[in-house]
């Protein structure tokens, strides 16, 4: 992404106090300071135009963008329309949904056009891909021929595949042109993007060839060939390989930039480390959420409507309940014995409840090895055999303690016999059950993050219930 650029009012006016007031605006942490947002709130509520773009000139556009997040819906309208002069397109990428809604609702169609005018292949389809398939028309018709053929084939590109993450913008040159050819026409400005890392070597018929990155070629002397400083290993990637696949690329052979083909092999874009990283970041909050049983980052959106984040939680909870049922159900089973043996009940959530958190611990570990592929078919024997030496040694260990705590408050050792026995037996189902079940689901094609916490807490209640109730009916009552 290009870097903001500050304000011309405020450079030419007071450089020294915007810098000052930039400063001031963050915290220790690098985040905006509250008085800083409730300063900027003051002047929008004030109609001080003047004061408010002094105080955000020189905002970079990540803290411009966390500025709108912190703001009320009508002070953000405020300031879009306060600095709509030099607003920076950069802005619209880094904003929770919802918010860039409202705020390209106040830049209007025209303001908007231009904006995306100005921002990365990759960021300008991002952005309109959000919009809804009649606002989209409305925009693209206010748009240069050029730009809304990039967007709009950008947008026929699936939602999570390379096409839709690519850069159109990028430096490719012929293998017989000289290293000092190359960074001439790099100096030249002409047709280059703002931020590149690498370039990219092509044949007669735009193929890709290889990549040098920019040290080689700043290191290289003028008169060599570009063909003789290509990494003969070339990652090449096709439009439609998943976002996913493209992090695991960049992550295993640490790349900068890669290049994006079409179908006939033509070199037609690049990703860069950068939408990389965003990628690894989403797809690492949609795994954590999901196992929260919460499908998508939207449902956890602080701007989404009350109603909508209740209805996207609901199917969630609805399959807990079900599950409660089930685990419930156990428990009416061993009815009497509880009847007969309060302590019984007093006892029971403890063992259901140490096997669903070791049983997490397990699922959590298998969920990220399937996600780095760091757990396969070759190895997945000897994990479930680790995961049980583990179960059994934890297993061991809780026992006791519990078992001595059961005696203590009780005063009935066979009690403590009861519980311990009922926690190895839970630790070991739920150390098998938190590496199967994810395993399983993904040979069935479904997501491990998605489903195996409602399958895991239904099996380690079960086993922890049946268990602790059955051994208390047998070898107490």
């Amino acid at each position: 992404m290009a870097e903001t650029s500050p304000s011309p009012l405020l450079e030419a006016a007071h450089p020294r106090a915007a810098r000052r007031a930039v400063a001031e605006a963050l915290d220790e942490n690098f985040e905006l300071d509250q008085a800083f947002v409730e300063e900027v709130s003051a002047a929008l509520r004030a109609d001080s135009r003047e004061q408010v773009r002094e105080l955000v000139g020189e905002l970079h556009y990540a803290d411009m963008a966390d500025l709108l997040e912190r703001l009320d819906a009508e002070d953000r309208r405020l300031l879009v329309d306060a600095v709509r002069d030099t607003f920076n397109p950069d802005v619209l990428p880094e904003l929770a949904g919802e918010v860039r809604d409202e705020v390209m609702d106040a830049l209007g169609f025209e303001d908007l056009a231009f904006a995306l005018r100005e921002l990365d292949s990759d960021d300008a389809v991002y952005v309109a891909g959000k919009l809804e398939p009649e606002e989209r028309a409305q925009l693209l018709a206010r748009m240069p021929p050029d730009t809304r053929s990039l967007i709009e084939q950008g947008i026929a590109y699936g939602e999570h595949t390379a096409g839709r993450l690519m850069q159109r913008e990028l430096v490719a040159t012929p293998a017989y042109w000289t290293v000092g050819e190359t960074i001439d026409f790099l100096r030249s400005g002409r047709k280059t993007p703002e931020k590149f890392y690498a370039v990219f070597v092509v044949d007669p018929r735009h193929r890709p060839l290889g990549v040098v990155e920019l040290h080689r070629v700043l290191k290289a002397k003028r008169t060599e060939h570009m063909r003789d400083l290509i990494d003969p290993e070339i990652d090449v990637i096709p439009t439609d390989m998943d976002r996913e696949e493209v992090a695991y690329l960049f992550r295993q052979r640490d790349l900068t930039a890669a290049p994006v083909v079409d179908k006939s092999g033509r070199l037609i874009g690049q990703i860069t480390i950068d939408d990389v990283v965003d990628v690894m970041d989403e797809t690492a909050g949609q795994d954590i959420l999901k196992m929260a049983g919460v499908r998508t980052q939207e449902d956890t959106s602080l701007y989404r409507s009350v109603i909508s984040t209740a209805q996207s939680r609901l199917i969630w909870l609805v399959i807990n309940l079900g599950t409660a049922f089930l685990a419930s159900s156990v428990i009416g089973v061993f009815e009497h014995s509880i009847e007969k043996l309060s302590a019984l009940a007093v006892l029971m959530p403890i063992c259901a409840s140490m096997g669903g958190n070791a049983g997490t611990q397990t699922l959590a570990t298998v969920i990220r090895s399937l996600a780095t592929r760091e757990l396969n078919v070759g190895n997945v024997v000897r994990v479930v055999w680790k995961e049980l030496f583990i179960g059994s040694i934890n297993g061991l260990l809780f026992a006791a303690i519990t078992g001595l705590f059961a005696y203590v408050w009780f005063k009935d050792i066979l009690l403590g016999v009861v519980i311990g026995g009922a926690m190895i037996c839970n630790m070991i189902a739920a150390g098998l059950a938190g590496i199967t079940i994810p395993v399983i689901l993904e040979r069935l094609g479904a997501d491990p993050a998605d489903s195996a916490v409602v399958f895991l807490t239904t099996v380690t209640d079960c086993v922890g219930f049946f268990t602790f109730l059955g051994l208390a009916t047998w070898i107490l009552l």
